[in-house]
């Protein structure tokens, strides 16, 4: 059982995990602390993204030799695999560490087993600790691992009487600017934004993440541009510029697309198509969240939020559980979850 000095440094390494900057894709997000025999911390260390040190590796740096005999509480098991980096598992062996306690287990099939490996170099091992708070940090690369395909967040923006188009086909601006800037704070923590070519032709979206006055929100990070669709993408289209790579997807289906983005190692998907692509994902149960932004305005007329579901009596309504609510101006933004997914 984990002690209570080491239960307050799982709670730090959350912290470290979280540090504002480290990318949420495509590694997870870790944190690390090393203990000494009294429980005072002797290091610290997180992952700063894919390709640099792991959270162990980097709190093992930092204590050098004083690290032999030290107790590593991470909040993902070792890893066990060579990748960029080498396996964790063999560089905490080699340095000597008593103990390691570990909140989330790694089930991949790649870099799992690190636990293993460890408790063969005869060091004490201890799983699971407050380990649905670890998955809270890493929830799309979690729900990827566990599900195969990437984590879907489906935005729309509609009226207070559900419409995201008037009658004339006009939908700039249904929200506000603060409402929009929050929209390209949250596409930036995705690894993908998803239309169809009906949003491209009909709009001509960029799909990039911009600041209000247009610049790049994040010089070093730009989420994969994905169409989807049978019909040609037109050879102007901003979505075909150089602000960010485009990948286009000849197929109408859902899960076809998710398949082809998994391949890719996209872990988080942000659906931004109209009302005929969301309710293909809908009807599918392939939305795990979704994302509405309601405008104090009313239209009467025009493209609803979402097509036809084929729902024609109330007692089967699609039920969503909702987990946020914000204000943006006279916009409101609700976070839901659904209830089934696949």
């Amino acid at each position: 059982m984990a002690s209570r000095a080491e239960v307050r440094a799982m709670r730090r390494a959350f912290e470290l995990a979280r540090t504002p900057g480290v990318p949420l894709g495509p590694n997870p997000r870790v944190g690390a602390v090393l203990l000494d025999r009294g429980g005072d911390v002797v290091a610290e260390g997180y992952h700063r993204g894919a390709g640099t040190p792991h959270a162990e590796v980097d709190a093992l740096s930092k204590a050098g030799a004083a690290a032999a005999g030290t107790t590593l509480v991470v909040t993902l098991e070792p890893c066990n695999h060579i990748g960029r980096t080498g396996p964790c598992a063999t560089a905490v062996a080699a340095a000597g560490i008593a103990r390691v306690v570990f909140a989330q287990p790694d089930a991949s099939g790649r870099a799992g087993g690190g636990a293993d490996t460890l408790r063969a170099a005869g060091i004490d091992v201890e799983a699971g600790v407050l380990a649905q708070e670890s998955e809270r940090i890493n929830v799309a690369w979690t729900f990827a691992l566990q599900r195969g395909r990437p984590f879907v967040s489906w935005k729309l923006a509609a009226t207070l009487d559900g419409r995201s188009a008037a009658s004339d086909g006009s939908s700039r601006w249904i929200t506000g600017p603060a409402a929009r800037a929050d929209v390209h704070r949250l596409r930036a923590e995705c690894d993908a934004v998803l239309v169809g070519t009906g949003t491209v032709v009909a709009d001509d979206p960029q799909l990039t993440v911009r600041h209000p006055s247009g610049e790049p929100l994040d010089a070093g990070h730009q989420p994969l541009r994905v169409v989807m669709g049978l019909r040609d993408i037109p050879a102007d289209a901003k979505v075909l510029d150089s602000a960010a790579p485009t990948l286009a997807l000849r197929t109408r289906a859902p899960g076809e697309a998710l398949a082809a983005l998994a391949e890719r190692d996209c872990q988080h998907v942000w659906l931004e198509g109209g009302p005929t692509l969301a309710a293909a994902f809908v009807v599918e149960h392939l939305v795990d969240r979704v994302v509405a932004y309601i405008a104090a305005a009313l239209l009467g007329a025009g493209s609803p939020a979402v097509a036809d579901l084929g729902i024609g009596s109330i007692d089967r309504a699609r039920r969503l559980t909702l987990t946020d609510v914000a204000r943006f101006g006279d916009d409101v933004r609700l976070t839901m979850t659904t209830t089934r997914s696949r």
